[in-house]
């Protein structure tokens, strides 16, 4: 069954003493094979891509006053904020539970059996969770765009800005994911262990309430975790700079979301080398 596995990915072919393929072309074939395997599943298409539009517009439709004094309104708000979201939902959520499924089913077990190398594995992950969280995202600009009159950034300076929170975002988010898919004891449990954290980072992120009415210490935890950055970081791409006002700081603090996107780069490497395991807690 293992060299079956390998085979389907290209690892060995007939000729057993042939070149194996390095990781990184392992990687590309393993993240095609699950980005086919993804869109297979019709149901968790369409849930990974109308949540969070579905979210926006019911948040939107409910607090759609303007912000004082902003030049923007708080549908705007939710625009940017949801994305940020969007982006966590489609690297943390998604790689926390699918992973933890994987490690129950035993697929981990069988592909660790094989002579793909472990990176390959997670490289095709990074391409999976890169190729959602890009359509997730773009769905919801162009959404909010036509919807919400949102203002795409018009310079490159703005889509720039856009692309290195993107990157260091769902990059510390993905590792993140990684990491806590090593905490549910069953992959029947995986969803409740992973999405409860992912729903209380919302509400004390600034997702889902406007950032001026969550209480500071909530604000505090919250900034502990990327998914504060990341919606302080896309609201000041798509919000006029007056709306800077309403941030704890009073700014958009650029440097120092780099700062933390980028440790928690680097912390959620270091978690997932410390805890990832290939065999659940039962298989010893």
């Amino acid at each position: 069954m293992a060299e079956t596995a390998a085979r389907a990915l290209g690892v060995v072919g007939d000729d057993r003493t042939a070149r194996l393929p390095g990781a990184w072309r392992l990687g590309l074939l393993r993240g095609a094979m699950e980005i086919r395997m993804f869109f297979r599943l019709r149901e968790q298409v369409v849930f990974t891509f109308a949540f969070p539009i579905v979210f926006l517009f019911l948040f939107a439709s409910i607090f759609h006053d303007d912000m004082a004094d902003t030049g923007s309104t708080a549908s705007q708000y939710y625009v940017a904020s949801m994305t940020a979201a969007g982006i966590m939902s489609t690297s943390f959520q998604s790689l926390g539970i699918s992973i933890a499924i994987e490690r129950d089913d035993k697929v981990l077990r069988r592909l660790r059996g094989t002579p793909m190398p472990p990176a390959a594995y997670f490289l095709g992950k990074i391409w999976l969770v890169l190729a959602t969280g890009l359509m997730e995202t773009a769905a919801l600009l162009v959404f909010g765009a036509a919807v919400y009159d949102v203002d795409l950034p018009s310079g490159l300076g703005g889509w720039l800005t856009l692309g290195w929170i993107f990157v260091l975002g769902i990059t510390g988010c993905a590792l993140l994911g990684i990491a806590i898919s090593s905490v549910p004891k069953s992959g029947k449990s995986a969803t409740s262990v992973v999405v409860l954290p992912f729903l209380v980072l919302q509400f004390i992120s600034g997702v889902y309430i406007l950032i001026d009415t969550v209480p500071n210490w909530m604000l505090t935890v919250g900034a502990l975790f990327p998914l504060k950055w990341m919606c302080q970081g896309l609201r000041g791409v798509f919000l006029p700079d007056a709306a800077a006002a309403l941030e704890p700081a009073g700014s958009w603090e650029y440097g120092r979301i780099a700062l933390v996107l980028g440790a928690w780069c680097i912390g959620g490497l270091v978690l997932c080398l410390l805890t990832f395991r290939w065999k659940s807690r039962n298989d010893g």
